[in-house]
């Protein structure tokens, strides 16, 4: 990882909620709001767009660990942010805490992890698993 990323930096991403991101199980819409795996998504961009300038050339980052709480639902046509700021950066762990808004308030909180990976690791990986049989 590239020098200068310090903790406390953030980053904040902001989208509008559309039909296609309302909570839905089995392909059947359940409520009319925010899916809490969308505004997950959303906290996961913050997050991703903080150390995208800090990536080497064959480094890139995945999701490790996510420990959020959806506290308020989201209309279809409102806007929400999702705020991503640094807490930890320890070796190949990338901890932020993850906030979602909208203008009601805070909608959700909590912490996601990225895990530092090289690319060509990466891109083998997934090569053997395509590779791979799948066991029943």
């Amino acid at each position: 990882m590239k020098e200068g990323l310090q903790m406390g930096a953030s980053s904040t991403v902001f989208t509008l909620v559309t039909e296609n991101m309302v909570a839905q199980l089995g392909g059947q819409k359940i409520h009319p709001v925010l899916a809490t795996a969308q505004m997950i998504e959303w906290m996961e961009w913050a997050s991703r767009s903080l150390i995208l300038p800090y990536l080497e050339e064959n480094e890139d980052a995945v999701g490790y660990a996510v420990d959020i709480v959806h506290l308020a639902p989201t209309l279809v046509g409102e806007i929400f942010s999702a705020t991503a700021t640094l807490t930890q950066l320890t070796g190949t762990k990338i901890v932020t805490d993850v906030r979602a808004q909208n203008v009601r308030g805070t909608i959700g909180h909590g912490v996601f992890t990225q895990v530092l990976v090289a690319k060509d690791r990466l891109s083998d990986r997934i090569s053997q698993l395509k590779q791979a049989p799948l066991q029943q």
